[in-house]
């Protein structure tokens, strides 16, 4: 991670972030290979509040995103849904999705957000505070990978749901 370093997505990035994405989860089998379609289509819908990307030089090899999420089908003041995180196979276990993850929470949490939510598996998100249960469900995914992170101290309840970009097909 020497030579990484974490900054705000900028334009000439979109195409290398696609390709990080969809190397990253390739071989995942609970992957529908839809993750570099869901960022293009919270790219397109203006969803992203916050899309970090980790370099090395001048090559992509880590992308974060985080949008807003609702609550009962209502916006959810201050609260975003995390993912995709993506890192490149050859990058992975090197501590870039992690320094991507902190300097995501950072931003989000620097510009008001009171917590954001995250389907994905506990073991690696429980570093960052995520804790499954609470008040918060999301009935679209087995319940014990579906995570909620306060900033406040308090989770709200409710069912969740994320931007519509998440509903994207394609990879």
């Amino acid at each position: 991670m020497a030579n990484v370093h974490i900054r705000p997505e900028e334009p000439r990035d979109a195409a290398a972030i696609r390709s990080v994405t969809t190397a990253a989860f390739r071989a995942m089998p609970y992957s529908q290979q839809t993750e570099a379609a869901i960022v293009d289509a919270l790219r397109a819908g203006g969803a992203m509040t916050v899309s970090l990307v980790a370099v090395d030089g001048d090559e992509v090899v880590g992308h974060v995103a985080f949008s807003p999420v609702t609550i009962d089908g209502a916006e959810a003041t201050g609260w975003y849904g995390v993912g995709p995180l993506s890192v490149h196979p050859d990058r992975q276990r090197q501590g870039i999705g992690s320094a991507l993850m902190k300097a995501g929470l950072q931003e989000i949490e620097a510009i008001g957000a009171a917590g954001c939510v995250l389907l994905g598996d506990p073991d690696y998100y429980r570093r960052f505070g995520f804790k499954v249960g609470g008040g918060l469900v999301y009935p679209d995914a087995p319940a014990e990978y579906f995570q909620a992170l306060a900033f406040s101290g308090t989770v709200p309840t409710g069912t969740v749901a994320f931007h519509e970009g998440f509903n994207a097909t394609g990879g």
